[in-house]
């Protein structure tokens, strides 16, 4: 049958090329060559089976490369989305997703040998169906292996399948995550040796660069360079510098709970009174909630109006209000503030609900230290009791509970999760409301709960069970 094929192949091959060099000019000499390399050199069986591997690995490396896109690309909420549901599909995304380094391993190390077999199969049947060897001329062979292999690998196992997984990740996730699964399991024995592996060349790298840039390296460097007449504030200045990029405004912002603001529908003599209690230069003007701040109302431009009347149209005063998210960098904050010549500034959350409220002095705290003015209470924030036992306000920073008890600022990085605050610390050791006298250990730091009101953790004492080492 084979030798029939190709006695019938031959035929036309001799009748195609004898008709075409009748009718054609020199100049077609090029697609002869290739009409008479199809159909002369082709294998019908050999070409198929090449052409399904083909197929196959290209859906393989479609799926394999949406997939790195479609899980990486999961929210911490469409994780727990996916935990509330039984069906074994988003199961099985949950559990993938739970090793992200061997997932992502696993997936390139496969994507890899895919590619490769793609470019080995395509020059194959490149071969199968054009014998370039009749043609001498290199340079047509390199060209024509590359712009298709290179279309293949581009369209299938680029472009389509991590726009599709961009524009949908929890669906293609879901489609193919039995197939990702799969192939996981089966390069498990090369992911995981290659994922400790970078994991100690991590670590080491990592030391190498902490113990050249921490910040205690810096700080005793300061020590140790600084004259030996400069203050120990002088010093503290030069210390706060150094880590001044390194903090957030969310770090250093006052929270919503401690926020005086006044709503858009009180009077003049209301607006006026309000002032008069709570001493601010400025004050955040909202509709309905905090969530809704539609202005700033200075003080300063409240002076020469009043002798007005409790009906006057006090709303013509508002500033425009300076929104600023609570991840920003106070470094870039400081930088606006001087552009805009502005002093303060409301902050606001990923769901762009109002968090809190940042003013220039805040920002110059973190260098200078606290400035205290007429209004300010001494020592609100906290009472030292010894050297090893302080009561806070829940509300305190945890940086600034470091900086109090002279304790290295990523003291409590490892259990404060999320959390900024005292009391947000406390309720990450505690996985629950805490009640008064509630007692916390973390380490050699015991935390003790003393006043609750309003769900709001008011005073912790915080202990030290033995000297911690400075």
């Amino acid at each position: 049958m084979v030798l029939l094929v190709c006695d019938v192949t031959e035929l036309l091959v001799f009748l195609l090329g004898t008709k075409l060099t009748l009718t054609l000019d020199d100049h077609s000499v090029m697609g002869l060559f290739f009409a008479q390399s199809f159909f002369g050199a082709i294998q019908p069986q050999g070409t198929t089976v090449l052409v399904l591997i083909l197929v196959v690995l290209l859906f393989l490396s479609f799926v394999l490369a949406g997939s790195e896109v479609a899980f990486f690309s999961l929210t911490y909420k469409d994780i727990n989305l996916l935990k509330s549901k039984q069906q074994p599909a988003y199961k099985r995304i949950v559990d993938l997703i739970e090793q992200p380094k061997i997932l992502l391993a696993s997936l390139l190390i496969a994507n890899s040998f895919i590619n490769i077999s793609i470019i080995i199969i395509s020059n194959l049947l490149i071969d199968n169906m054009f014998n370039f060897e009749q043609f001498n001329a290199v340079w047509v062979e390199f060209v024509i292996k590359v712009i298709a292999v290179t279309f293949l690998l581009v369209l299938f196992g680029e472009i389509m399948p991590k726009v599709l997984a961009t524009q949908n990740n929890i669906r293609f996730a879901k489609d193919f995550g039995g197939i990702v699964y799969g192939i996981s399991y089966l390069v498990m024995g090369l992911s995981k040796p290659l994922v400790k592996y970078s994991d100690i060349i991590e670590r080491k790298l990592a030391n190498k660069s902490a113990s050249a840039y921490s910040l205690e390296e810096l700080d005793h460097a300061i020590d140790l360079t600084t004259n030996e007449t400069a203050s120990e504030n002088e010093k503290n200045i030069l210390k706060s510098i150094v880590k001044f990029r390194n903090i957030t405004v969310k770090q250093i912002m006052k929270t919503r709970m401690d926020v005086s603001g006044v709503d858009q529908e009180v009077s003049f003599d209301q607006l006026i009174e309000f002032v008069r209690e709570v001493n601010y230069s400025r004050i955040p003007v909202y509709k309905e909630d905090l969530d809704e701040v539609i202005g700033i109302i200075h003080t300063k431009d409240m002076v020469p109006h009043l002798d007005e009347s409790a009906t006057y149209n006090w709303h013509k005063l508002l500033r425009p209000p300076y929104f600023v998210h609570e991840q920003k960098p106070i470094e870039d904050l400081l930088k606006e503030f001087q552009s805009k010549r502005i002093h303060f500034a409301v902050v606001v959350d990923e769901f762009g609900g109002t968090s809190g409220i940042v003013t220039l002095e805040d920002i110059l705290e973190e260098i200078i230290g606290e400035i205290k003015d007429e209004f300010d209470e001494e020592d609100s924030d906290y009472k030292k009791i010894d050297d090893n036992n302080y009561i806070f306000e829940g509300r305190v920073m945890i940086q600034d509970l470091c900086k109090v008890m002279d304790l290295p600022t990523e003291t409590f990085d490892a259990v404060k999760g999320e959390s900024d605050s005292l009391a947000g610390l406390v309720l990450e050791l505690a996985g629950d409301f805490p009640k008064p006298a509630a007692i916390l250990t973390s380490g050699d730091f015991e935390f003790t709960v003393l006043e609750v009101a309003k769900n709001r953790l008011q005073k912790i004492k915080v202990s030290i069970k033995r000297q911690y080492p400075i």
